[in-house]
């Protein structure tokens, strides 16, 4: 396990985090966590995220009833962001797809 003061937050003291749903193993989401966040997310086992736009946190799901249950949380290499793995209960975006990354954009060139 780690703690909050291993990790490299950015100048606002926030860190990404990459959430995963540990079942299908589909990228969900990504999201920021402060330290307060993360240790929100290790307390209640529900992933807790900082809102940039609207300057407070966040539960997932809390409105939406689209929650999600932490499994575990890791950290990359260079301990600059964070790889949040959660058993999703609904939709992960606010689209209501089943993840924030279904769409395809960009192709690979053969």
């Amino acid at each position: 396990m780690f703690a909050a003061d291993e990790l490299t937050f950015n100048s606002d003291g926030l860190i990404p985090a990459i959430v995963q749903d540990v079942d299908s193993g589909a990228v969900a989401m990504l999201a920021w966590m402060d330290a307060e966040a993360i240790r929100r997310t290790l307390d209640t086992g529900l992933a807790t995220f900082w809102s940039r736009s609207r300057s407070e946190y966040w539960v997932k799901g809390e409105t939406s009833g689209n929650s999600q249950s932490l499994v575990d949380m890791r950290t990359d290499c260079d301990a600059d962001a964070l790889l949040v793995r959660v058993r999703q209960h609904g939709p992960a975006c606010h689209t209501g797809l089943s993840s924030c990354f279904d769409t395809a954009t960009v192709q690979a060139v053969s």
